[in-house]
Parts: C-alpha cells; sequence; structure tokens
C-alpha cells in the first residue's frame, strides 16, 4: 500500500461523510416540522420515545445529529430531561439502517436483480434521478429528494473508493501485524471509539469498518469490541455539544454516555467469559460487511433492551454526575438549533407566543390603572415593556440566523411572518407603557372624567380587550376564521374613537369638561386606536402566511372595499355590541 493509497482511502472517506452530510440535510429537509411537533409531543410515553428515536434517526441517518438536537431541545427548555432518555436509546437502534445498506456492497450473484441491489450498481442511477430533480424541479420537497439521492450515491462512492484503497492491505505483514492489536479486546474498544469520535460519526466508522472487513483480515473476535467503542466513540459530539449549557441538558450527554458504556460492559464482558470457557468457533473467522451489521444491530437492540427499565437509574446516575447548584434558567435560544430549522422556527414561534400573551398583559394591566393608580402596578408594566423589547431583540437576532438557514416555503413564510409579528407586538407593549402614563398624570393632577364620559372609556376598553384576545389566539392557533374578525372590530374601535372625541367637544362646548382633560383623552384614544392597529397587522400576516404573500395593503382594500358579507356581518355585530349610549 503505497501514499497514494493512502490519499484514496482519506479521499473515499471524506466522499462518505460529504454523502452522509448532503443526504441527512435532504432527509431533514423532507421532514420538515414534523419531526419537532413528533418530538414534542411524543416523548411521555418511553416506548413510543424509543421508536421516535429510532424514527428520527433514520430519517436523518444521524444518531451524532439527533443528539446534538436533544440538548439543545432540552438547554432550550422545549423538552424536559426525563422526556429525552427513550429517544437516546432508539437512536442507536436507528443508527444501525447506515450498516444494513452498505452491506448489500458485498452481495456476490450471477442474477441480475441481485446485483442491481449492490449500491455501487444502483448508485449511478440513484446519481443521476437526483441531479435531474435538483436541475429541473422548481417544487423544494423534489430538491429535497434530489440532495438525498446525490448524497446517498456520493456516500456510496466513497465507500468504494475505501474498500478499493484497502484491497492491497490482505497480503500486508505490516497490517496483519498492526491487527494482532485488535486481539486486545480493551484497545479495540478503544480504537473504535478513538475513531468514531475523531470523525463524529458512528455510521460512517462502521462503514470504514465494513470496507477494512472485505480485506478478510478482520474477526469476529476483533470487529465486536470495535463495533462497541464505535457506539461510545459517538457520545463525544453530544458530549463536546453539552459545554456551556444548562445542568438538565448537559444531563442528556451523561445518559447517552453511560447507556453506551454500560451497553459495551453488559454485552462484552459476557461474550469473552463465554468464549474462554465455550470457545465460539466463529471468533476467529473473518467477518464480512453483512455480519458487521447484524453484530451492530444485535448489539444496539440488546443493550436497549437490557438497559430500558433502568432509565429512572440511568437519570439518576446522570443526577449524582451533575449536582444540582443553584436554580438555573432556560436559555431564551440555542445556538445547536440552527443545525435544524425546523426546531430553530419552532422554538422562535413558541418565543413570540409568549410575547404576544405578555404584550396582551401589559395593556390589561394597563388600561386597569386608569381607573385606580398604583405605583407597584405601574411598574409592574414598565417591566413588562422591557421584556418585550428583549424579547423582540432577541427573537429578531434569531430569525435572521434562521432565515440565512436553507428552509422549505413553510419555514420561510413563518419567518417572515414572525418577523412582521414581533415588532407589533412590542409597539403594543410600548402603548401599554403610554397608557400607564396617562393614568398616572391623571392620578397626580387628581382629574377625574364625567361619568358619561368614564362610559365611554369603558366601552372602547371592553373593545380593546376584545381585539387583543381575538388576535393573540388568532396567532396562537394559526385560526383564519378568527384572523378575519379583527379588521371589522378594528374599524369598529376607530369609529369608536371618532364618537368619543366628538361627544367630548359637545361637553367642551356646554362647559362640562376641560381641555386639560381633551389632552390627556386624547392621548388615551390615541394609544387605544394604535393598539388595535397592531392587532389588524398581526392578523394580517397570519392570514397572508396562509396565502404565501404579504401585500398588506392590497389584503385590507380586498376586504374593506371588495363587499365581503363576512366583514360587512362582522361589522355590524361589533358595531351593535360596541355602540356608545
Amino acid at each position: 500500500m503505497d501514499i497514494f493509497s493512502v490519499f484514496a482511502l482519506l479521499g473515499g472517506l471524506a466522499l462518505f461523510l460529504y454523502g452522509m452530510n448532503v443526504m441527512s440535510s435532504g432527509l431533514e429537509k423532507l421532514a420538515g416540522g414534523k419531526l419537532e411537533h413528533a418530538l414534542r409531543k411524543l416523548t411521555a410515553n418511553r416506548i413510543v420515545a424509543l421508536l421516535l428515536g429510532a424514527g428520527i434517526t433514520i430519517a436523518i441517518q444521524s444518531s451524532s445529529a439527533l443528539t446534538v438536537m436533544l440538548v439543545g431541545l432540552v438547554n432550550s427548555g422545549i423538552l424536559k430531561f426525563q422526556q429525552t432518555i427513550g429517544v437516546l436509546m432508539g437512536s442507536n437502534i436507528g443508527t444501525t439502517l447506515t450498516a444494513w445498506i452498505l452491506s448489500l456492497a458485498g452481495i456476490e450473484s450471477e442474477s441480475f436483480l441481485l446485483n442491481l441491489l449492490k449500491p455501487k450498481n444502483f448508485s449511478p442511477i440513484a446519481a443521476l434521478i437526483g441531479v435531474l430533480l435538483i436541475m429541473v424541479s422548481k417544487q423544494p420537497k423534489k430538491k429535497s429528494i434530489g440532495s438525498i439521492l446525490v448524497g446517498f450515491a456520493v456516500l456510496m462512492y466513497g465507500m468504494s473508493f475505501m474498500s478499493d484503497s484497502m484491497a492491497p492491505l490482505a497480503d500486508s505483514p505490516e497490517f496483519a501485524g498492526i491487527l494482532t492489536a485488535f486481539s486486545n479486546p480493551i484497545l479495540a474498544v478503544l480504537v473504535g471509539a478513538v475513531f468514531t469520535g475523531i470523525i463524529q460519526s458512528s455510521a460512517a466508522s462502521v462503514g470504514v469498518l465494513q470496507a477494512l472487513s472485505m480485506t478478510g483480515s478482520i474477526t469476529y473476535n476483533m470487529a465486536l469490541p470495535i463495533i462497541m467503542g464505535q457506539n461510545i466513540g459517538t457520545c463525544v459530539t453530544a458530549v463536546i455539544s453539552s459545554i456551556g449549557v444548562n445542568r438538565n441538558a448537559r444531563k442528556v450527554a451523561i445518559v447517552h454516555l453511560a447507556f453506551n458504556i454500560f451497553g459495551t460492559v453488559l454485552c462484552l464482558v459476557p461474550y469473552l467469559i463465554l468464549d474462554a470457557v465455550v470457545g465460539f468457533s466463529f471468533a476467529e473467522q473473518p467477518i464480512d460487511p453483512f455480519m458487521i451489521a447484524v453484530v451492530h444491530s444485535i448489539f444496539n437492540i440488546v443493550t436497549t433492551l437490557v438497559l430500558l427499565p433502568f432509565a429512572k437509574q440511568l437519570e439518576k446516575i446522570a443526577n449524582r454526575l451533575i449536582p444540582e447548584k443553584e436554580e438555573e434558567k432556560d436559555v431564551l435560544f440555542d445556538e445547536r438549533l440552527l443545525t435544524m430549522p425546523a426546531f430553530a422556527v419552532a422554538k422562535a414561534e413558541d418565543a413570540a407566543k409568549q410575547m404576544a400573551v405578555l404584550a396582551q398583559s401589559a395593556v390589561v394591566k394597563a388600561v386597569a390603572l386608569l381607573d385606580g393608580y398604583d405605583e407597584k402596578a405601574a411598574a409592574e408594566v414598565e417591566e413588562m415593556e422591557t421584556r418585550l423589547d428583549g424579547y423582540e431583540d432577541q427573537i429578531g437576532s434569531y430569525l435572521v440566523k434562521i432565515s440565512k438557514l436553507e428552509l422549505n416555503n413553510e419555514e420561510s413564510g413563518k419567518v417572515t411572518m414572525l418577523l412582521h409579528t414581533i415588532g407589533d407586538l412590542e409597539r403594543i407593549g410600548d402603548h401599554a407603557e403610554n397608557l400607564m402614563f396617562v393614568a398616572k398624570e391623571i392620578y397626580e393632577k387628581k382629574i377625574s372624567f364625567s361619568n358619561e364620559a368614564w362610559d365611554e372609556i369603558k366601552q372602547l376598553n371592553a373593545a380593546i380587550f376584545e381585539i387583543l384576545s381575538i388576535t393573540i389566539r388568532t396567532f396562537q392557533s394559526g385560526d383564519l376564521q378568527l384572523a378575519a374578525k379583527v379588521e371589522p372590530l378594528e374599524q369598529v374601535i376607530d369609529g369608536l374613537g371618532a364618537a368619543i372625541r366628538g361627544r367630548h367637544i359637545n361637553r367642551l362646548r356646554s362647559g362640562n369638561c376641560t381641555i386639560e382633560l381633551g389632552f390627556i383623552l386624547t392621548d388615551m384614544l390615541v394609544n387605544c386606536e394604535r393598539i388595535s392597529d397592531h392587532c389588524s397587522n398581526i392578523a394580517v400576516a397570519v392570514i397572508e402566511n396562509n396565502r404565501d404573500t404579504f401585500d398588506t395593503h392590497a389584503y385590507l382594500h380586498e376586504v374593506k372595499y371588495g363587499e365581503s358579507e363576512q366583514f360587512n356581518a362582522d361589522f355590524e355585530k361589533y358595531s351593535e355590541q360596541y355602540a356608545l349610549k
């Protein structure tokens, strides 16, 4: 084996890893937000979580990526630590699929159909179809399928390069000398762990082992501990990812590592004892790629079945290794989620929904101050407004980062909608603070409205509370029928403001009101109208996101002047409901 064979080996490994990355990325895009929804909704049951972990790892072809994702989800507060244990166990089973696909390379037959099953033979067809889909198709889903096929073809060519470069090793006495070191199971475990830790992919390192086994130099006794070490090595990615996260997120990495170490001990020790006592006839026989896939699967399935009932004990081990100190707060966003756009978008949406509820609470509390000012409550409104500013800054920055990722149409539309919405929510907080200052002025100047004026203000406030409630529910649920009710109510609120101003002028002329009260009333009305305007903007953003366009003016013109029966019916309903007496 010369230097060029080494170059070919490294080049094959590079193609293998790149192909796996492209294939994984395409699979994740194709799955979209379904993975995020499944993880958040289906992890309560341990068995379901196990199956889910296996399914997602098969879908994205990377147990390391799933583990890093789980660290990020726990660190962000989306998942609880306990929910991840079953998923982690399932990921070890799911990662064995790659080995089964690669094992097809060892098929030897004269049959055309059987030969067609060899990845080396059908991957050129997959590459051709994939490239055509990427170049010709305009649909994101078909482009993702194309990426999957191209990634798979590149992966298989990488595997072929590695196998060809290793072929001369079969007759190399130096190589045979190196392999004698693998007769020591402890060393073999370490080699598997270190190599996998370096390339950060157990599927890839198993692929390298399968390529090496084609030389006929790897025995069962060598391969078994290496495979077990590879499972330990795949934890390196999660351990690195857990640096700088909260306690619960670090526990995810600890459980993953403990699970694989215990699995290795539970399987390797009995095997070595039985081999020493009984003497397995196959132990010194050469192992082929197919049997490596079999051993890989059996090891992970047995480990999972044995340790699944002891999930609570694994949790206790993690708790002891990472003792609880002071209470840690979940971070709002975690950069790790940016590797999975669907999860990042979902987290940004969750944060925006929290922001929406906070904005609504700020308005309700500020309006209550108009009827009875209180310093403590006023301070709470100011604190809420500050938090809303922080939300806008953090969510906005995170959305900008997400927008630079490769997103599908649904994710891209949601990012645009959120960017529009958080600005309106922040402005609602500003107007809540303004209303608080109006209430403070009324209190400090010891001014009071007439009973007639106060009744009018209460009617306006009731309409403001309703439009806020409808808007927040619309934003949280995406209910388009609910969203359509916001604009007619906004029009009614504008009419209420104009009517209250007119009545104030009449009272002013008759000497029943003062100019000073007029200034305060105007401030109050302007802020209430602006709140309803921002509610309208949010509802329009939800509707336009569903229509895949953001032509706000066109939509509002269509609603107001398009003779919409539903708009007219809702407008009449709210006009009667909030009519001034």
